[in-house]
């Protein structure tokens, strides 16, 4: 498999197979194809890995795509304005993601749910408790809100971000969260009253937005609906 990331801020990802390989991507995703190329939906994994994936957010039935007679292609695109990139997992080194941050992997790749090991984190970190996680061998291609920052944590090294903008992390990494300063800091500080914590060592990977904050910067230029009196 060959892959492309196309475009800056509405990216999409052309993916290279040759006759006989196949990708698994999430229903909908796809933007265009090769006549070459055929597809159906399978539940990767069974029936359990099917409705783990929609506790996650994500469509029971993966799409399958495969060149079956000649080389072919396909992109798949995410829901969101931002950016698309790839993680490479191996047996024994699991990737961690925020829910609907998958794309496409190759079928090597196993998808599964984690839950987050500490209460208060599940409840005010942003990405709830349960997320997903990538094993097995293989390239998996996610996509994030706005822009990514990927940093590669020392033993030891902590770094807080502000809830919700944690895309994922390796497992050796420790998610957590804490508070963002003192009372009158989390009051007026415009930051929320909890950061977010990772701490090394392993791979992280950081987006510069959210669809809620894209929301909530939307909300006051929307259209308010008009109030009708009735006449009495």
């Amino acid at each position: 498999m060959k892959f492309e990331i196309i475009g800056d801020n509405l990216q999409m990802a052309k993916v290279d197979l040759d006759a006989g390989e196949g990708i698994y991507a999430e229903a909908g995703s796809m933007v265009n194809m090769s006549g070459s190329m055929t597809m159906d939906s399978q539940l990767k994994g069974g029936i359990i890995s099917g409705l783990k994936r929609a506790v996650t957010g994500e469509s029971i039935f993966l799409t399958r795509f495969t060149s079956r007679d000649a080389a072919g292609f396909a992109s798949f695109a995410g829901t969101m304005p931002g950016k698309i990139f790839t993680v490479r997992v191996v047996p024994g080194d699991e990737f961690i993601a925020q829910k609907a941050s998958f794309l496409c992997c190759e079928e090597g790749v196993e998808l599964d749910i984690a839950f987050t090991a500490k209460i208060p984190a599940g409840l005010f970190g942003g990405s709830g408790f349960i997320l997903q996680r990538m094993t097995g061998e293989g390239t998996v291609i996610l996509h994030c809100c706005g822009d990514i920052i990927e940093k590669t944590l020392l033993p030891g090294e902590v770094v807080k971000v502000q809830t919700g903008l944690v895309v994922g992390f390796e497992d050796t990494v420790s998610y957590d969260i804490t508070l963002a300063g003192g009372i009158s800091t989390a009051l007026f500080g415009g930051e929320g009253l909890f950061v977010t914590t990772l701490t090394g060592p392993g791979k992280v990977v950081l987006q510069s937005m959210n669809l809620a904050k894209i929301a909530a910067a939307l909300i006051p230029y929307l259209p308010k609906p008009e109030i009708k009196v009735k006449p009495v």
